[in-house]
C-alpha cells in the first residue's frame, strides 16, 4: 500500500488563506451597503482606466476646441455640456476621475506603510523607540492637517507626485495610534512569547506574528482613509495647489469656481465633479465599514 504524501507546511498556510479569504468574501456579500459600495467603486475604476476609449485627451486643452461654443449646456453639447474655453466637462470628468483615484490610492498607501512601520515598531519594541515615534506622530497630530498640507506643497511645487507625497505624509498618524493599540495587545499572546523563547528574533515576531494579526485593521482602516486623502486633495486642488498640467476633480471645481460658473448657471460644470467626489467617497467609506465589520467578530455579531 502505498502512503499518500502529506501536505507541505506552505501548502497548508495556503489552503488556511484562501478558506479565510472566501469566507470573508461571503460574509462581505451579506452585506448590502457594502456591495452597493463596492459596485460603485468598480463602476469609477472601471471608467478611469477605460478614459483613453471614452474620450480623447485632446479635448482638455482649449486650444484644440476651439470651435466649440463656451458655456453649452448639456442639450446643445451633450453629455455634459462645456466649460468658459468650449472644453467637454464629460471629458474632463472621465480623464479627473484617473487622477482624483491615483492620488487616493497612492497617497493613502504611502500613509498607510509609514503609520503601519511606526505603529508595529513603537507597539512591538517600546522602550525609547516608541517615545521617539509617538512624540513624533503627536507632533503630526498636533499641527493642523490643512496649513501643514499647504506649505508642504508650496514649497515642493505643484505637481502630482508632489501631491502624493505631500497628503501621504500628512495622513499618517492617525494609523499609526491605532495599530500601535492593536499591537500593544498582541505582543503579550502566548503564541509571541512561545516563539520569543525559541529564540525568535524582534524582526521574525513583528513579521511573522503581529503584522499577519493587524493585516486586517490595516486593510480596513486603508478603506476609510482613502475617501479622506481624495477629499484633502480636492481641498489643495480647488486652492490652486494640484498639478495644473492634469485634470482632477478638484481642479474642476476651482476652474469652475474661477470662471464664474455659479453666476453664470453653468451647473453642468460644478455639478459632475461634486457628484463624482460624493459617491466615491461614500463608497469607500462603505466598504471599510463592510471590512470593519467581516474581519471584527464583534461588530459581525452585533450587526446580527
Amino acid at each position: 500500500m502505498s502512503a499518500v504524501a502529506a501536505p507541505s507546511a506552505r501548502r497548508i498556510t495556503w489552503l488556511r488563506r484562501r478558506h479565510s479569504i472566501a469566507e470573508a468574501w461571503r460574509e462581505y456579500r451579506r452585506h448590502t451597503p457594502g456591495m452597493v459600495g463596492l459596485a460603485i467603486l468598480v463602476l469609477a475604476v472601471a471608467m478611469a482606466l477605460a478614459a483613453p476609449l471614452l474620450a480623447d485627451s485632446a479635448g482638455l486643452h482649449a486650444v484644440n476646441t476651439v470651435s466649440n461654443p463656451a458655456w453649452a449646456n448639456p442639450s446643445k453639447f451633450g453629455p455634459l455640456g462645456t466649460d468658459h474655453l468650449g472644453r467637454s466637462v464629460m471629458t474632463q470628468f472621465i480623464w479627473g476621475a484617473r487622477i482624483s483615484l491615483l492620488v487616493g490610492l497612492a497617497a493613502t498607501v504611502l500613509a498607510m506603510v509609514i503609520g503601519s512601520v511606526v505603529g508595529i515598531t513603537a507597539g512591538f519594541i517600546g522602550g525609547w523607540v516608541e517615545s521617539v515615534l509617538m512624540r513624533l506622530t503627536e507632533w503630526f497630530l498636533v499641527i493642523p492637517f490643512l496649513p501643514l498640507a499647504i506649505v508642504l506643497a508650496a514649497i515642493l511645487g505643484p505637481s502630482l507626485q508632489n501631491i502624493i507625497l505631500v497628503i501621504g505624509i500628512t495622513s499618517w498618524p492617525a494609523s499609526a495610534r491605532l495599530i500601535r493599540a492593536q499591537v500593544l495587545t498582541l505582543k503579550e499572546r502566548l503564541y509571541v512569547d512561545r516563539s520569543r523563547a525559541l529564540g525568535a528574533s524582534d524582526w521574525h515576531l513583528m513579521t511573522r506574528h503581529v503584522l499577519p494579526n493587524v493585516s486586517g485593521l490595516i486593510i480596513a482602516n486603508t478603506t476609510l482613509t482613502v475617501p479622506v486623502v481624495i477629499l484633502s486633495e480636492t481641498t489643495l486642488a480647488f486652492l490652486g495647489l494640484g498639478d495644473p498640467s492634469r485634470a482632477s476633480w478638484g481642479k474642476m471645481l476651482q476652474e469652475s469656481f474661477e470662471a464664474g460658473a455659479i453666476t453664470q448657471q453653468a451647473w453642468w460644470y460644478y455639478v459632475p465633479p461634486g457628484v463624482g467626489i460624493l459617491l466615491v467617497v461614500l463608497a469607500f467609506t462603505l466598504c471599510g465599514q463592510a471590512l470593519e465589520e467581516v474581519l471584527d467578530p464583534r461588530l459581525r455579531d452585533r450587526r446580527g
